[in-house]
């Protein structure tokens, strides 16, 4: 990934940047950061001792979270490709989560950059379905499936 060209959750605006997965103004979050890949879209993670379930494996939830945010982000990166925009164009498209699904499939282990891939399989006006894995060591650990809807104006706080 180029650190040149900014991850899709860079380009959110201000009133919308506080998500503790992926908000860049939320100072204890996971800032996670996206990019396309081609047609994927893809995010590095290091989790840290303190996202542990059991000794040496990551806490379900942080993969379920880390899911969600990069599969919301894809959902916005995707819409604003489809109507031919930069992702800091205005009027901005916001994704929330209507839907998260999580399996997951081998113990992830701590210690180890996690690889998220996230495609998307749906898109339409307000609504984006991704679909997104979870890697370690090249072996996918959990898979999800996110129905990501365009955020309700009275969500912001313009």
């Amino acid at each position: 990934m180029n650190p040149d060209i900014p991850a899709f959750q860079d380009t959110y605006p201000d009133d919308v940047s506080h998500c503790y997965g992926c908000g860049r103004l939320n100072e204890h979050g996971h800032r996670i950061r996206s990019h396309w890949e081609g047609e994927e879209s893809v995010c590095n993670f290091t989790p840290e001792p303190y996202h542990t379930a059991i000794p040496g494996y990551v806490y379900g939830g942080l993969i379920a979270s880390l899911i969600d945010c990069h599969s919301t982000g894809t959902a916005a990166a995707a819409a604003y490709r489809a109507a031919g925009r930069e992702m800091d164009t205005e009027p901005p498209l916001r994704f929330v989560t209507g839907s998260l699904h999580v399996d997951y499939v081998a113990p992830t282990p701590l210690g180890v950059e996690l690889k998220l891939r996230g495609w998307v399989t749906e898109l339409k006006e307000r609504k984006v379905v991704v679909e997104s894995t979870v890697s370690a060591n090249g072996k996918v650990c959990a898979k999800g499936r996110v129905v990501a809807v365009l955020m309700p104006e009275n969500l912001w706080n313009r």
